[in-house]
């Protein structure tokens, strides 16, 4: 099918109603909840693994490999995913979908690494601030291009407002953190998750248009398959540096960021076709930021006060200005 036909496809089918663009709020805010999850997950998963780059990506990699085993055992009991699963190669193999259409999860293996190799060494705060810039920032020129399966959509002036509210949230959320001082070599590590944060937006891109034609359990399959491949490499790279590897933690909750990366890719796969990247983007961080919150709470010495509330209130502002302009084209 040629770029045209598709464009057809796509303009025939219907928009999402109105219950289904409001409730799909709330489940993105799951889906940042879902992120944050992953990312203290990991983190620990590599200080347990060992010290160096080899740690952190193979706490990635063992995360997906963790996924793309439960995503397999389901396929294998349910013929309806087992035939979504089996049907993705005649996808492309038919031109449904391009090879390029298939690299989002590329970017999303760098994210996953950068959670073991920089989270324990900046702070989750720091790491979010960095991820949600890139991430907020990419989103606006995502749609713009149209690389959304939710189709162009263009930068306006309620855009840039609700990015740099989302940015400005997560600055208050590290200001703790930030007041403290930040040695320089901290802020340069933060360039890496500033960097897999915009890759993240071009992801969910790009897994949303295999959902689209494929199937949601496809392009989770896919993402994971294609992800698992590019940190067996990246590993593989990463024994020519320092580092040291203990063997595998006898802790099973450690081992849990794979199923959380999946609930994360399949919801983001199936959502960004409804609102587009940027509104995704903005609402899953709100749901980051309620998250990390809870889980730093949760820490022993850890503490919540109302001013944590502030960054949610923030980011879910910049998600209320955003759709209200949506609304009104």
């Amino acid at each position: 099918m040629n770029t045209a036909a598709r464009t057809v496809v796509a303009a025939r089918r219907p928009a999402p109603g109105r219950a289904v663009r409001v409730l799909s709020v709330p489940l993105m805010m799951l889906a940042g909840g879902l992120l944050a999850a992953q990312s203290e997950v990991n983190g620990r998963l590599a200080a347990q693994l060992g010290t160096g780059p080899r740690a952190g990506i193979a706490a990635g990699a063992i995360s997906i490999g963790v996924s793309l085993l439960a995503l397999l055992a389901v396929s294998s009991l349910i013929p309806a995913r087992r035939r979504e699963v089996a049907g993705i190669t005649s996808v492309f193999r038919e031109r449904r979908l391009r090879p390029w259409e298939a690299s989002g999860a590329v970017l999303g293996a760098c994210f996953v690494a950068s959670q073991g190799l920089t989270a324990p060494m900046i702070g989750v705060a720091l790491f979010s601030v960095a991820v949600t810039a890139g991430q907020a920032c990419s989103a606006l020129f995502v749609d713009h291009i149209g690389l959304s399966p939710a189709g162009r959509q263009a930068v306006g002036r309620s855009r840039v407002i609700a990015t740099a509210l989302a940015v400005a949230a997560m600055g208050i959320g590290a200001s703790e953190q930030l007041a403290a001082g930040v040695a320089w070599a901290t802020v340069l590590a933060a360039a890496i998750p500033l960097a897999t944060g915009a890759g993240l937006s071009v992801q969910q891109a790009l897994n949303g248009r295999i959902a689209r034609v494929a199937g949601p359990w496809a392009a989770t399959v896919n993402n994971m398959v294609v992800g698992l491949a590019t940190l067996i490499v990246a590993f593989a790279v990463s024994l020519l540096a320092a580092g040291s590897l203990n063997g595998m933690p006898g802790d099973a909750g450690l081992y849990a960021g794979g199923l959380l990366g999946t609930a994360f890719v399949a919801l983001t796969s199936w959502l960004a076709r409804i609102h587009g990247v940027l509104i995704l983007g903005l609402s899953v961080i709100a749901g980051q930021v309620l998250a990390a919150g809870a889980i730093q709470a949760a820490l022993p010495h850890g503490h919540a006060t109302p001013m944590s509330l502030i960054p949610v209130a923030l980011t879910l502002t910049g998600v209320l200005i955003a759709l209200r302009r949506r609304a009104h084209h």
